[in-house]
């Protein structure tokens, strides 16, 4: 019995740290492990570089003879997840250890776009084989979280420290994580606030950007943290933004020794979860980064460009105010991720392209199995079954549910298709313009068609979850992203992105993103 998988490529961490350091890691695992047992979890480590590993646990795998191999890694983990059954799947190691997957981004064509790519963790927690396509992997089932090195780090200091914070972790009552830290970009105000009163009831302690930014700020110490600023590229910094200005909100180095052990962050910023070598680049580690090494037990964040809307909640703030609920509620960090996917998923009548970007990005970093919130009501213990054996059977019962709610979504679930040379009908293209000028966009601006896989016929009714109205069920989607006017792609929060619904002939709404 495997409760908790750890997999690593210990050929790669080899290339890292030499055979010194990577005693030193395998020996913090170990603790790790002995940790677990002492709570009730059978932890296991295994080698993905290793054929002897993988043939001992009767994997129908090769080993990873790639590091870099998106491919070869999803094999090997499916191979092994198979075989083992576990609980719990950590993936330990920065993307040059275990890579994100290479998922095309359905939102451009060109593969040569910065934005190219939605890397990410999302096809690790899915049974779906490999495939570039993020409407295969819609249904996630698995409960994964990785536990990262620094990229291109030659010291492995930081993932011994990340893997001792993993083994000392302890449950704390719900009211240590009911006050919390947010810092919000102006603009988005009123979005971010409609999170925090979902979350926590209230919207209090909300900080916007600027003026406010993380220095000096002692409710950085609180243990549930909100963020939804801008972010860029290889960049150790969140920013805010206001009449054409974007200050800094946040940075590695504003936030160094104020983060609290135990903390577990939510952030909507773009590339507020890219593993950059910050070696390399000569660079501040990641945020990301810098939380996790200072205590933070869980950060759910997005690898690259991510969206949301300037009023209401969408896409990005939905998938983080979902992960942080679950946590509050007892949900392990790596069960509250999949309950986050599996709810994101559930709430869309269908998949559009922004959706399946979200989808894809968002990544939890930490150990999956850690549990923040104590449960209000503990597990019902029958008399003379070990307490141990009682919590097992409870995880099999709950990752049997997830299992079949995401088995379920995979099958039922209508998606974007790739995009499609199709023109629009005239009342439809008459819509997309006018859209288009409102605006402030050129009325030539160029939509991109996608079918809807698996859509009911047109103007079929369906329910929608709001209120039980019937509604038209979308057969195809047309998407913008332009630079907002008078703007640049490249500059920060520049772009919007339109996503417009097509049902029998003409556009029965529409939904307009900003770039975070």
């Amino acid at each position: 019995m495997t409760d908790k998988l750890i997999v690593t490529n210990k050929a790669a961490l080899r290339a890292k740290y030499g055979a010194a350091g990577l005693r030193s890691v395998t020996t913090a695992v170990g603790k790790l492990v002995a940790a677990d047992r002492r709570r009730g979890l059978t932890s296991r480590l295994i080698d993905l570089s290793s054929k002897a590993a993988m043939k001992a646990v009767k994997a129908r795998a090769p080993a990873v003879t790639d590091a870099l191999s998106p491919k070869q890694n999803k094999d090997a983990v499916d191979a092994l997840y198979r075989a083992l059954q576990p609980a719990y799947l950590m993936l330990l190691g920065s993307v040059d250890v275990i890579p994100h997957q290479d998922l095309t981004n359905p939102l451009l064509a060109d593969d040569k776009e910065e934005d190219a790519k939605a890397w990410g963790d999302l096809p690790y927690a899915c049974d779906a084989a490999y495939s570039r396509d993020i409407a295969r992997f819609v249904g996630p089932t698995r409960v994964v979280g990785r536990l990262p090195d620094l990229t291109g780090a030659r010291d492995p200091a930081h993932l011994l420290a990340l893997l001792a914070h993993a083994a000392a972790h302890r449950t704390r009552p719900l009211k240590d994580y009911a006050r919390y830290f947010s810092i919000s970009v102006r603009l988005w105000q009123h979005s971010t606030a409609q999170s925090l009163e979902s979350i926590f009831g209230n919207d209090d302690d909300l900080l916007i950007a600027p003026p406010a930014t993380s220095a000096r700020r002692a409710s950085l110490a609180r243990l549930s943290h909100f963020i939804n600023c801008h972010g860029g590229a290889a960049d150790p910094q969140f920013y805010g933004e206001y009449r054409g200005k974007f200050p800094v909100a946040m940075s590695t180095r504003q936030i160094g020794g104020r983060i609290g052990a135990g903390t577990v962050a939510a952030v909507e910023c773009c590339y507020g979860a890219e593993l950059y070598d910050s070696v390399a680049l000569a660079l501040d580690v990641p945020i990301c980064q810098s939380y996790l090494a200072q205590g933070a037990y869980g950060y759910l964040g997005s690898t690259t460009i991510a969206y949301g809307p300037a009023r209401g909640n969408g896409a990005a703030d939905l998938i983080t105010q979902y992960f942080l609920l679950a946590v509050q509620q007892g949900a392990s960090l790596g069960r509250a991720a999949l309950s986050a996917r599996q709810d994101y998923v559930r709430q869309a009548a269908e998949m559009d392209p922004i959706d399946l970007k979200t989808l894809a990005q968002f990544c939890l970093y930490g150990d999956p199995s850690i549990t923040t919130v104590e449960r209000e009501t503990p597990t019902t213990v029958p008399r003379g079954v070990p307490a141990a054996t009682a919590e097992r059977h409870a995880r099999a019962a709950s990752r049997g549910q997830l299992h079949d709610t995401g088995a379920q979504l995979a099958k039922t679930k209508p998606t974007a298709s790739k995009p499609v040379a199709a023109k629009p009908p005239a009342q439809v293209l008459q819509s997309l313009r006018s859209i288009a000028r409102s605006l402030g966009l050129p009325d030539t601006a160029a939509f991109t068609a996608y079918d809807v896989e698996g859509a009911l016929p047109a103007m079929a009714a369906t329910r929608s979850l709001a209120g039980g109205k019937a509604a038209a069920s979308c057969e195809r989607y047309h998407v913008l992203i332009a630079a907002q006017p008078g703007r640049s792609k490249k500059q920060l929060g520049a772009r919007v992105a339109v996503v417009a619904k097509e049902a029998g002939a003409r556009v029965i709404g529409y939904r307009v993103y900003l770039q975070k």
